[in-house]
Protein backbone atom coordinates (compact mmCIF):
# COMPACT_ATOMS: atom_id res chain seq x y z
CA UNK A 1 0.00 0.00 0.00
CA UNK A 2 1.05 3.70 -0.13
CA UNK A 3 1.80 6.39 1.87
CA UNK A 4 1.36 9.85 2.00
CA UNK A 5 2.51 12.02 4.98
CA UNK A 6 1.45 15.56 4.59
CA UNK A 7 2.02 19.29 6.65
CA UNK A 8 0.53 22.28 5.46
CA UNK A 9 4.59 23.67 4.12
CA UNK A 10 5.44 20.24 2.50
CA UNK A 11 5.00 16.79 1.72
CA UNK A 12 7.26 14.88 4.19
CA UNK A 13 7.15 11.09 3.05
CA UNK A 14 6.01 9.36 0.24
CA UNK A 15 5.88 5.42 -0.82
CA UNK A 16 4.96 1.71 -0.46
CA UNK A 17 4.85 0.39 3.12
CA UNK A 18 3.50 -2.84 4.49
CA UNK A 19 2.06 -1.09 7.59
CA UNK A 20 1.56 1.90 9.52
CA UNK A 21 1.68 2.46 13.31
CA UNK A 22 -0.61 5.99 14.54
CA UNK A 23 -1.80 7.66 17.48
CA UNK A 24 -5.18 7.96 17.17
CA UNK A 25 -7.28 10.30 19.57
CA UNK A 26 -9.29 7.32 20.96
CA UNK A 27 -5.72 5.04 21.20
CA UNK A 28 -3.22 4.01 18.99
CA UNK A 29 -3.91 2.11 15.96
CA UNK A 30 -2.24 0.42 12.90
CA UNK A 31 -3.26 0.24 9.36
CA UNK A 32 -2.29 -3.25 7.29
CA UNK A 33 -2.87 -3.89 3.59
CA UNK A 34 -6.21 -3.89 2.67
CA UNK A 35 -7.72 -1.87 5.70
CA UNK A 36 -10.75 -1.21 5.96
CA UNK A 37 -11.84 2.11 4.82
CA UNK A 38 -11.29 4.47 7.66
CA UNK A 39 -10.81 8.43 8.42
CA UNK A 40 -9.67 9.20 12.31
CA UNK A 41 -7.93 12.25 13.95
CA UNK A 42 -4.82 11.90 15.59
CA UNK A 43 -3.21 12.99 18.50
CA UNK A 44 0.50 14.12 19.07
CA UNK A 45 2.48 11.27 19.01
CA UNK A 46 4.56 8.68 16.89
CA UNK A 47 3.92 7.56 13.62
CA UNK A 48 6.10 4.16 12.71
CA UNK A 49 6.29 3.12 9.21
CA UNK A 50 7.04 -0.37 8.41
CA UNK A 51 8.22 -1.05 4.77
CA UNK A 52 11.24 -2.23 2.44
CA UNK A 53 12.42 -4.08 5.49
CA UNK A 54 12.91 -0.65 7.31
CA UNK A 55 11.39 1.27 10.14
CA UNK A 56 10.65 5.29 10.43
CA UNK A 57 9.40 7.29 12.96
CA UNK A 58 7.82 10.47 12.57
CA UNK A 59 6.56 12.77 15.06
CA UNK A 60 3.16 14.39 14.55
CA UNK A 61 1.40 17.07 16.11
CA UNK A 62 -1.70 16.14 15.48
CA UNK A 63 -3.95 15.77 12.72
CA UNK A 64 -6.19 13.27 10.62
CA UNK A 65 -5.67 10.32 8.71
CA UNK A 66 -7.57 8.59 5.80
CA UNK A 67 -7.48 5.09 4.64
CA UNK A 68 -9.29 4.14 1.21
CA UNK A 69 -7.99 1.66 -1.68
CA UNK A 70 -4.83 0.73 -0.08
CA UNK A 71 -3.96 4.14 -0.16
CA UNK A 72 -2.83 5.93 3.45
CA UNK A 73 -2.91 9.77 3.80
CA UNK A 74 -1.64 11.53 6.93
CA UNK A 75 -2.30 15.70 7.53
CA UNK A 76 -0.53 16.37 9.87
CA UNK A 77 -0.28 19.50 12.03
CA UNK A 78 3.20 19.83 12.58
CA UNK A 79 5.65 17.31 12.01
CA UNK A 80 9.39 16.05 13.03
CA UNK A 81 11.29 13.09 11.56
CA UNK A 82 13.31 11.51 14.50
Amino acid sequence: MTLEILTPDKKVYEGEITSVNLPGTMGGFEILSHHAPIISTLEDGKVVVHGGGKEEIFFIQGGVVECLNNRVIVLAEGISAK
